[in-house]
């Protein structure tokens, strides 16, 4: 079971590394307040690695938009986040089955480990 920090970087939940995956839930910040929110995994509706194609697809607001320009610009940036660097990042879009979504980035690991527990 993955232990992991995660940043999230856009969405509906508050912007940075607060978030958590632990033993297949998900410790989400809200955008105001202290205590975190569990998100089952059974509530994910998708988990997919970020592209500008995704990005546009999910955001539909400005924020998402910008957050879509500034991590995903120019393809070479765009290759440089996927494939990552020493630390093999990777960023990623999530989508509840609420409607709820976020943009965020987690090391390879635990990005498998999230993809595959929600795979159906």
């Amino acid at each position: 079971m993955a232990l992991g920090r995660f940043t999230v970087h856009a969405g509906d939940f508050r912007k940075g590394n607060e978030h958590q995956f632990l033993r297949g839930k998900l410790l989400m910040k809200k955008p105001k307040g202290f205590f975190r929110e569990t998100v089952r995994l059974d509530a994910v509706e998708s988990v997919e690695v970020a592209s500008e194609e995704s990005v546009k697809r999910l955001g539909g607001t400005i924020g998402w938009g910008v957050a879509g320009a500034v991590l995903l610009g120019p393809v070479g940036l765009l290759a440089g986040l996927l494939a990552g660097g020493r630390g093999k990042d990777v960023t990623f879009v999530c989508k509840l089955k609420d409607g709820r979504k976020f943009l965020a980035t987690a090391s390879s690991k635990m990005f498998v480990e999230l993809q595959a527990m929600t795979f159906r």
